[in-house]
């Protein structure tokens, strides 16, 4: 769709209708941006942005200054995003300030060093898609859970493709995943047939913002197009020869859909790895959490040490052993990301610290 087709489309929509709210709007007004449009950043490619406004949707770029004083890849503008900007003829704008984020879906950077990459911003819910025939795992699930919950976003268990498998077998799924993972709702649905179509709907409201979140090939995808009320984005089916999904969705992408809720679509995502979750981690695993306050140690590691609360709890079977393995796994990578973050700022610190000296010794010979 063109920028001047998209513009006819959106003509109509009401800041409010793209989630804006009062907390926003004070601080606009408090930090001196009344002078600025406002709108919300709906795709990004290669920081080239695509910002949807009252007026309609613009390409946008980032000042100088924002990318100057931007620490990290944090820092820049990203799709959820909240902007102050200004327009420039009839679809171009400059970015000049990001307004504040109240949730931030992120994992580590996959090849970049201690580096955070951003999934999405101001999400309400999480909607975590695996499909029923085969690519259900409850350690994924987990995984996601430890991102939401230290996005303090709401997380929502998607079961797709239950058309592919019998209804013994979508119960039993549907149990185990309630063994180890309390109180987050799953709901189990067919994009073919439409089953449960009714119970997803009803839970996406008119103004809030929702982000999938899934491997390739699990039903994103359709699941999108069938929310919509259009056919929005390719689907394509699962490789014979591999049993995996192809990428369809190449971008994140924010659409409206038909009800009025907003959904945040994502490529699958092979490599979901943890960045400094603590509190994350402590909601996903909150029975491990509690019984850790009975260990005998304050610093328990849970893996070998002598009156370990949770290590009995797993002898006697009154802790799933798979979940509590699985939480050993996320630790660890949690503690080596920390570090990776700790080694690179050292490096950053110390190349900071040669380019001054380096600027010393150029104004003495001066």
């Amino acid at each position: 769709m063109s920028i001047e087709s998209a513009n006819q489309l959106y003509i109509e929509m009401t800041l409010e209708e793209l989630g804006y709210n009062a907390k926003l709007e004070k601080f606009r007004n408090e930090n001196n941006l009344k002078e600025f449009e406002v709108g919300r950043v709906v795709s990004e490619h290669k920081e080239r942005y695509i910002v949807k406004t009252e007026k309609g949707e613009f390409e946008a770029e980032i000042t100088g200054n924002l990318r100057f004083s931007a620490k990290s890849r944090e820092g820049f503008p990203a799709v959820g995003d909240w902007v102050a900007m200004t327009t420039h003829d009839a679809d171009f704008a400059i970015i000049h300030s990001i307004l504040p984020r109240f949730s931030v879906i992120s994992r580590q950077d996959v090849g970049k060093f201690g580096e955070i990459q951003i999934i999405a911003t101001n999400i309400d819910y999480a909607l975590l898609v695996q499909a029923a025939d085969r690519d259900f795992n409850i350690n994924r699930l987990e995984r996601y859970l430890t991102i939401c919950n230290a996005a303090k976003v709401s997380p929502i268990i998607v079961l797709t493709k239950i058309d592919l498998i019998d209804e013994h077998r979508t119960f039993e799924i549907v149990e185990k995943i309630k063994a180890r993972i309390s109180n987050v709702p799953i709901i189990a649905l067919s994009n073919e047939s439409q089953d449960g179509y009714d119970k997803i709907k009803a839970i996406i409201e008119r103004g809030k913002t929702y982000c999938m979140l899934g491997s390739s090939g699990v039903g994103k995808s359709t699941l999108l197009n069938n929310l919509s009320g259009k056919s929005i984005m390719r689907t394509d089916a699962i490789s014979q020869s591999t049993n995996k999904g192809k990428h369809v969705t190449s971008h994140r992408e924010l659409i409206i859909l038909e009800n009025g809720g907003i959904l945040v679509d994502n490529p699958g995502m092979r490599e979901v790895g943890i960045a400094d979750s603590t509190s994350g981690l402590e909601i996903t695993f909150d029975m491990i959490t509690r019984l850790s306050r009975n260990c005998k140690f304050k610093d328990c590691t849970h893996t070998n040490e002598i009156g370990c609360a949770v290590i009995e709890a797993v002898e006697k079977g009154e802790l799933d052993r798979t979940s509590y393995e699985n939480y050993l796994k996320l630790e660890r990578e949690k503690a080596y990301f920390e570090s990776s973050v700790i080694e690179r700022r050292k490096k950053d610190k110390g190349f900071g610290k040669m380019v001054k000296n380096y600027k010393r010794y150029i104004n003495r010979k001066k």
